[in-house]
């Protein structure tokens, strides 16, 4: 199986050679292991997956430790996490640099434990799907943030997508790039390793019912966060739903793309949006199966707006930067009309806040902008240019204040 070259790693490798232990998460099949063996191929490897190399670590890590000797690179390092104390111990001793690379896809459940074992010797970087940089071969590695700094910068690195739709089908799990991997195929053994591996051991219910609340999930990407709803369908209690989306968002599967928190905007809505990580994977589980199909449904504008927000944190992930603080959404009520208004996204950097809307559509408005006076509102805050990004073939001002940009831009 041939390397793809990985926007992150360079990035990864600097931070390596000045941290004593890095951690890379992601979910599963985005390609950390391969990542990790093919830039870091002095390091010694051992997967946690395997029962008896957990057991050896758990019950007698001098020994373990005596056989996978520093450098080390430990896959899937959540499964045993009682190795975190052990490796604190290793760090302390000495001040060498790159001793331990971790990886895990389980991000949430293995940071309270390196927050308690591991705080202040830990660098966490996050690894995602291919992005259409990656795919594209686009030698380009800055977070998406859309001022007139970074637009020109990125307009000249521009290549043209001409197979959009086929990739938001796909996917942007690597090997679906690498091999003459059957579609179907693939997603439905993505899905059942996905259950039997890490599912099993965070929940006690069948995988049929668990598979079932996937499906109503997937079917509500872009949507905001109704636990309720998902509930009804599924035919489980809410406190179990809230259980479970955590669940997702621990091993990678989803985003919660929180709303913007702004006193002065006190009619805004506070529900988080929901948004799976890959597109191929909700067109599995929501039984689109050709992009064609996909492209003229009822569900293309959900899906397209999860791909491009999915695009846009990969920017930040893979030039090593956390978007947590960075992206959010907002929907309030106009106290005129009491109509519900929306920005798909609001990029907040340097005190500036740029809003952001994605469409289906390759004849953009300026009315699609209607909404970003609304930032006007709060205090401290400058709003910046905003953007449409949208199917359109080149970079239009719509007004002095909006451009709408072609997607290739992110």
């Amino acid at each position: 199986m041939a390397y793809i070259q990985r926007a992150i790693s360079e990035i990864l490798k600097s931070r390596v050679k000045t941290s004593k232990c890095t951690l890379v998460v992601g979910a599963r099949q985005v390609g950390k292991s391969t990542l990790i063996k093919n830039e870091f191929p002095q390091y010694n490897r051992t997967n946690f997956d395997d029962r008896l190399t957990r057991l050896q670590a758990k019950e007698e890590p001098k020994l373990f430790f005596l056989n996978n000797p520093c450098p080390l690179f430990i896959d899937e390092v959540q499964k045993e996490g009682s190795v975190l104390e052990e490796i604190k111990q290793k760090v302390d001793e000495s001040d060498e640099r790159g001793q331990f690379i971790l990886s895990s896809s389980q991000k949430l459940e293995l940071m309270k434990g390196v927050s308690e074992s591991l705080a202040g010797r830990v660098s966490v970087y996050e690894l995602s799907g291919l992005s259409l940089r990656e795919i594209n071969e686009v030698a380009f590695n800055k977070h998406f943030v859309p001022s007139e700094e970074y637009i020109k910068e990125r307009e000249k690195k521009i290549k043209t997508y001409d197979n959009i739709w086929e990739i938001i089908h796909r996917g942007s799990y690597p090997e679906l790039y690498d091999v003459d991997r059957d579609w179907q195929e693939f997603y439905s053994s993505y899905v059942s390793t996905y259950l039997e591996r890490d599912i099993n051991e965070l929940i006690s219910t069948d995988s049929i019912t668990f598979t079932k609340f996937l499906t109503a999930v997937a079917a509500r990407t872009g949507e905001m966060l109704n636990y309720s709803n998902i509930a009804s369908d599924v035919g489980v209690s809410e406190p179990t739903i809230k259980n479970w989306i955590s669940i997702l968002e621990r091993t990678g599967i989803i985003y919660l793309l929180q709303p913007y928190s702004a006193s002065a905007l006190n009619r805004a809505i506070k529900t988080p949006k929901i948004y799976f990580r890959d597109t191929g994977l909700v067109c599995y589980l929501t039984r689109w199966l050709t992009s064609d199909a996909l492209k003229n449904s009822a569900v293309a504008g959900n899906i397209f707006e999860t791909f491009i927000v999915s695009e846009i944190l990969k920017t930040y992930s893979n030039e090593g930067m956390d978007y947590r603080f960075n992206i959010f959404y907002y929907r309030g009520k106009d106290k005129n009309s009491n109509s519900e208004n929306e920005i798909d996204l609001i990029i907040e950097e340097d005190g500036i806040l740029y809003p952001v809307e994605i469409k289906m559509s390759g004849n953009p408005k300026a009315s699609m902008g209607a909404t970003n006076q609304v930032l006007d509102k709060i205090p401290d805050k400058k709003r910046g240019m905003g953007i449409i990004l949208c199917l359109i073939d080149k970079k239009t001002y719509l007004r002095e204040n909006l451009i709408a940009l072609p997607i290739e831009y992110i």
